[in-house]
């Protein structure tokens, strides 16, 4: 059963972020006011420029003297949000993992179409290594849109030939820019963020007018995932996108990826980012921190 906390969150939660009909400006607004860019004092930031792409690190007092780095993939449907908005949910992330959390301002589409987002990754993780950070202490993490990027990166990486990091999460990721789930044809519930055809609209702004939503690089769920590093998928159960993961973690195992996965009972699409709200969303991410640190000790 689900905790109060969420319980009365759901009551005030309503369907209408995610309007198929929206134009870009106004799914930008609407993400943007979702992100709160505010966050406690005792988080550092240090803001810096990486393979030409602006980047930040992260840290909290809960880090101490580890010096394991989480390489994080922001979301925002392909289409908003930058290190501002970010922030505050790296900041829980880093107190949970007790790591550096490294963000990134990759280019937005439509304006910049794929792969300038997988390009702006793949970048900022090279010019890591450059300055002296080790790929086995960094794990990849990427959330919504983000888990997406973020997996097809590693695939980029491993095709050519670059040091992988140590682990991969991805939190709500999105994989399967076609919406085929059956999570997302006969949902269990109400997900007040999502809408099929409001993603495939997002991914079409990805992709461009004649790119392909089925590329690997685009919908990982398609690709070949042999020789990826552990993978942590972790979804709601309400979650439109959730068998984007279930279907995602057959294929790990079928390519001999050794893959978590959970389907948290009841909880929505990017539930892990209202940590502070309610204990289920604090225990999943408690959950990240125990991953991470397991596979970068």
């Amino acid at each position: 059963m689900a905790s109060h906390e969420y319980t009365q969150l759901r009551k005030v939660l309503r369907p209408g972020l995610a309007d198929p009909e929206d134009p870009i400006d106004v799914v930008r607004r609407k993400m943007h006011d979702i992100h709160p860019t505010r966050y406690p004092d005792d988080v550092r930031v240090e803001r810096l420029e990486l393979g030409g792409v602006p980047a930040a690190w992260v840290s909290t007092p809960e880090v101490g003297g580890a010096d394991r780095a989480l390489f994080m993939v922001h979301g925002g449907a392909f289409v908003s949000t930058g290190i501002a908005h970010y922030i505050p949910y790296a900041a829980r992330l880093s107190r949970h993992v007790r790591a550096r959390v490294l963000l990134h301002e990759y280019r937005l589409a439509p304006e910049h179409p794929f792969p300038a987002a997988l390009e702006d990754t793949v970048a900022v993780y090279r010019a890591a290594l450059e300055r002296g950070v080790s790929a086995e202490r960094i794990a990849f993490l990427g959330d919504s849109c983000g888990g997406g990027i973020a997996l097809a990166a590693l695939l980029s990486l491993r095709d050519a030939g670059d040091p992988l990091p140590a682990a991969c999460v991805g939190l709500s990721p999105w994989l399967d820019l076609e919406v085929t789930g059956d999570s997302a044809h006969e949902p269990r519930g109400v997900d007040p963020y999502l809408d099929p055809q409001w993603v495939r609209n997002r991914g079409r702004d990805y992709v461009g007018a004649d790119g392909d939503v089925r590329d690997p690089l685009v919908s990982p769920l398609h690709a070949d995932l042999t020789g990826l590093p552990p993978l942590l998928l972790s979804v709601g159960e309400i979650d439109l996108m959730r068998d984007d993961s279930t279907r995602l973690a057959a294929r790990a195992g079928r390519d001999g990826v050794a893959v978590t996965l959970e389907v948290n009972p009841e909880m929505i699409h990017g539930f892990h980012g209202l940590s502070d709200l309610f204990p289920e969303s604090r225990g999943a991410l408690e959950r990240v921190g125990e991953f991470v640190r397991r596979h970068v000790s």
